[in-house]
């Protein structure tokens, strides 16, 4: 049997599909989490790690005016899509986003006061990097926030989602699943995640196991 491809960055044949799935969560996710994160902290800098179309980073911004995020994406198509949504909510003094890698983040140590990720622990191929980067550029008690949902939750979403799909999307959805390069979204088991933190210099943390999500909340 072929076994299952692991990609972190979003295969630009897939980005508008992908891009129309996190547009369907904005209410219903995105939204309520940068109510936590502003409930949180309400001033300082934020990392937002596998930013995407910058939802998150650009809810944030409109809840907090004091708080500057920078949002950090491999995929081209993501941050340029990122940087078109936070325009076009008018936040973008407060926003920032670049293309770069997660496991090799070009900012120096103890910069944020936050650093937050939301779908991305899932693809990691090396997620112990990662959370020590992570580590590595949060301030001394600041909070590291790795939520990682794996479908849209609610089943009329994804319905929604998938009527708003054109031919060519659904496709290219279908052909990457065939070779075994795009695979529906799957939590890690709470051992393996266990063990990637144990790996590093995190030694608080709370950690939520829901149905579709697993929520990692660490202090440095």
């Amino acid at each position: 049997m072929k076994p299952w491809i692991k990609i972190e960055r979003i295969p630009s044949p897939l980005a508008s599909a992908y891009i129309k799935a996190t547009q369907f969560a904005v209410d219903s996710y995105y939204r309520p989490v940068a109510g936590e994160v502003v409930a949180a902290i309400d001033r300082g800098w934020i990392l937002d790690l596998g930013t995407g179309p910058g939802h998150l980073p650009v809810e944030i911004a409109r809840r907090a005016p004091d708080l500057r995020i920078i949002g950090v994406d491999l995929s081209r198509r993501m941050i340029a899509a990122a940087r078109a949504n936070a325009a076009k909510a008018g936040v973008g003094r407060q926003v920032r986003f670049v293309v770069g890698d997660s496991g090799r983040l070009r900012f120096g140590d103890a910069r944020f006061d936050m650093v937050v990720s939301t779908g991305m622990l899932h693809s990691l191929k090396d997620p112990v990097g990662v959370f020590r980067e992570i580590y590595r550029v949060l301030k001394k008690g600041g909070q590291a926030w790795v939520f990682d949902p794996t479908n849209l939750g609610h089943p009329q979403l994804r319905q929604q989602w998938q009527a708003s799909l054109e031919a060519q999307e659904r496709f290219f959805l279908w052909l990457f699943t065939a070779l075994k390069i795009h695979r529906p979204a799957r939590p890690l088991p709470p051992d393996r995640v266990r063990a990637i933190i144990d790996a590093t210099d995190f030694r608080h943390y709370d950690m939520d196991v829901r149905r579709n999500e697993i929520r990692i909340k660490m202090r440095k």
